[in-house]
């Protein structure tokens, strides 16, 4: 469990289209930067390497500092390119949106100041209500069933300001007003070349424009180049283990590149099919998955399905996801196809739209700062806890579609980076059915969200099952067509 080998980080993965395995006279990939190492010259070989350095129960440890921190693994020359002036950067992000985060918080309850807390302030400040999400809220106790992820305690760190690396920054900045919607709300690929499309989302469709910096946007995590090794554990209403599982996660950038070359276009082929972003996710263990294997491929157009594929070692073939298959469960865990990584559901006029409307707040949300959190094996809370105020987006999504598996979706949207901090996603008769938090690491150098660090909560509201995912991600910039290519994993499958 855990030992399985990464193979050198020739990780095979699904990724690409149907097209792909049939066609070997394609485009060939741009060439690589010689001067970035590939990442299998640096990156850790198994999951179980991962986490002698922070195990996922009763380890307040941190990556940070260990050999496994991303400031002392990446290559010199990698990291160097990955860095910028702090000052610049904090000074160029305030201009492109508007603000600094520390600014637009302390209006709710600014008797809450930081501290530490525990489940029993919530009498003594009644304010925490109204900062706090509501599901979190409701996890402000000792731990104990039916879900794992309580907090007893926690700390309220100061407000930050965050801020992306300058060339996101440039290229928001270079590019702002020139994204256009049409006359739904939905983003012409064709008007956007690079950078976050909407940096002050404004006027009727504005929440659509707040999502939109999620699915074009999303320059967290490396410009969406890195890999996650992920370890889950699965727990009943009776915090009773019954699933656990090793998995990689690799994700490549093919449009809007500002970080590292083959900048814009990844090549050739992204630049005809309209290819946006890509992602794969492999498991390794429970045995009955080693092998099996999902593949992501975002096109720009919002008429274009989203292609997802997914292989089963033991039945040594190849399955093309519809749109409602992505609405499976995926196996042992608390979400959907269409929530991973957090979000990943198609944006359609056509296809399971939604009506959109926003909330601009504050809330509190878990952060990691020093990644020294962990979670108890004695009752399933979380401990040594980091919260900070932050102005938030909550987008609210109402599915016009009765036929797909949730009838609304909630999502709280950083107001400063985009990211997404929790997704709650109510079923078809409107009850809360399964949530999803993820807490962000900001590398200060870099200027850079990640899920270093992270930790990831998925619950199950309605059948009262829960997960929980102990996450190390790093940079990697890969050889997309190559190292994530389905051909490959088919080939070391036999």
């Amino acid at each position: 469990m855990g030992g399985s080998r990464m193979s050198g980080i020739k990780i095979s993965v699904v990724l690409f289209s149907l097209c792909l395995l049939a066609s070997a006279s394609l485009a060939a990939p741009a060439a690589a930067d010689e001067a970035i190492p590939h990442p299998s010259t640096y990156l850790p070989k198994t999951i179980s390497e991962v986490m002698q350095y922070k195990n996922n129960f009763d380890d307040p440890r941190s990556w940070l500092g260990s050999p496994l921190d991303p400031r002392t693994l990446l290559p010199p020359q990698l990291y160097k390119r990955l860095c910028f002036d702090q000052e610049a950067m904090k000074t160029q992000w305030a201009e492109v949106i508007g603000f600094r985060a520390p600014d637009r918080v302390g209006q709710i309850a600014p008797e809450i100041k930081p501290g530490k807390y525990t489940y029993q302030d919530l009498e003594k400040y009644p304010g925490l209500k109204a900062l706090l999400i509501p599901q979190w809220y409701n996890r402000i106790k000792p731990g104990g069933p039916p879900h794992i992820g309580n907090i007893p305690e926690f700390e309220i760190v100061p407000t930050r300001q965050l801020y992306y690396p300058l060339p996101v920054s440039e290229a928001t900045k270079r590019n702002a007003g020139k994204t256009k919607l049409d006359d739904q709300g939905y983003l012409i690929p064709s008007t956007w070349e690079a950078g976050f499309p909407f940096p002050k989302p404004e006027g009727e469709f504005k929440a659509i424009q707040v999502m939109w910096n999620w699915v074009f946007g999303r320059y967290c995590q490396w410009e969406q180049n890195f890999v996650n090794y992920n370890r889950l554990w699965a727990y009943t209403r009776d915090l009773k283990r019954d699933y656990q599982s090793d998995a990689f996660t690799l994700f490549g950038r093919l449009a809007g590149r500002v970080l590292i070359p083959p900048l814009g276009w990844y090549d050739e082929r992204a630049k005809k099919r309209g290819e946006l972003i890509t992602g794969a996710w492999k498991w390794e263990t429970p045995r009955d998955s080693a092998g099996m294997t999902r593949n992501m491929l975002n096109y720009m157009d919002q008429a274009t399905p989203d292609q997802n594929l997914l292989y089963v070692p033991s039945l040594r073939r190849i399955r093309k996801m519809s749109a409602t298959d992505t609405q499976d469960q995926v196996g042992g865990q608390d979400l959907i196809y269409d929530d991973m990584n957090l979000f990943s559901q198609k944006l359609s006029a056509t296809r399971y739209p939604y009506d959109y409307k926003v909330e601009e707040r504050e809330f509190l949300v878990p952060v990691t700062i020093d990644g020294t959190h962990y979670m108890s094996s004695e009752d399933f809370a979380y401990h040594n806890v980091k919260m900070e105020r932050r102005p938030i987006y909550l987008v609210t999504m109402t599915q016009k579609d009765p036929n797909y598996v949730y009838s609304k979706r909630e999502v709280y949207v950083d107001a400063e980076t985009f990211v997404i901090h929790f997704i709650a996603n109510y079923d078809q008769r409107g009850r809360l059915y399964r949530t999803e938090d993820v807490w962000w690491h900001f590398f200060e150098e870099m200027g850079m969200p990640s899920w270093f660090n992270g930790m990831v909560t998925l619950m199950d509201h309605v059948d009262l099952h829960s997960s929980f995912i102990c996450m190390w991600q790093c940079p990697a910039f890969w050889d997309i067509r190559k190292d994530l290519g389905m051909t490959s994993v088919v080939q070391e499958a036999k």
